[in-house]
This record gives C-alpha cells, structure tokens and sequence, in this order.
C-alpha cells in the first residue's frame, strides 16, 4: 500500500480526534532500521515516543484502529492531566 508520511498522520489525527483535542503535537517518520513509523507526541515539557508497525499502519489507511496507538494515546492524555 503507498502512502505519505503526511496522509498518515493527518488518518491518525483523524482516527484520534483527542490528540487535537489536548493540544498534543505530532510528528512522524519512517525509521528504515526498525521498519516502523515513529510517533512523537509533545504537549509543553512532556514528551511520548511509540512506534506504529508497518501493518498497522496500513490497516490505519484502511480506516482500522490500532489499538496499541490508541491505548498509547489514552495513557500519554492520562499522564498529562495528571501533572497538572
């Protein structure tokens, strides 16, 4: 399946809608060591780094959730309301 780095991200903002919600920052590449996309997620000091398998990748084009991201997402929102 072909695909950018920006359509990606922009299923994963669209899959996760919290993520804008909370004012968390995104970025993402294609590590061709690990063959996974890295996600960095950043919201003022605090910061996540979590990889995303090529295939789940794929199935996030094919509108399927990755749970892991998901719950990788919950716990990164979680840990920031409460430092607040």
């Amino acid at each position: 399946m072909g695909y950018t780095i920006v359509a990606l991200k922009d299923k994963i903002l669209e899959m996760y809608p919290e993520i804008e919600k909370h004012g968390i920052s995104v970025g993402l590449y294609f590590s061709e060591e690990k063959n996974a996309y890295i996600l960095k997620f950043k919201r003022d000091a605090h910061e996540l780094t979590t990889h995303l398998e090529k295939k789940d990748a794929d199935n996030c084009m094919d509108g399927i959730k990755c749970v892991y991201l998901g719950v990788q997402v919950s716990q990164f929102i979680k840990n920031f309301e409460e430092r607040k």
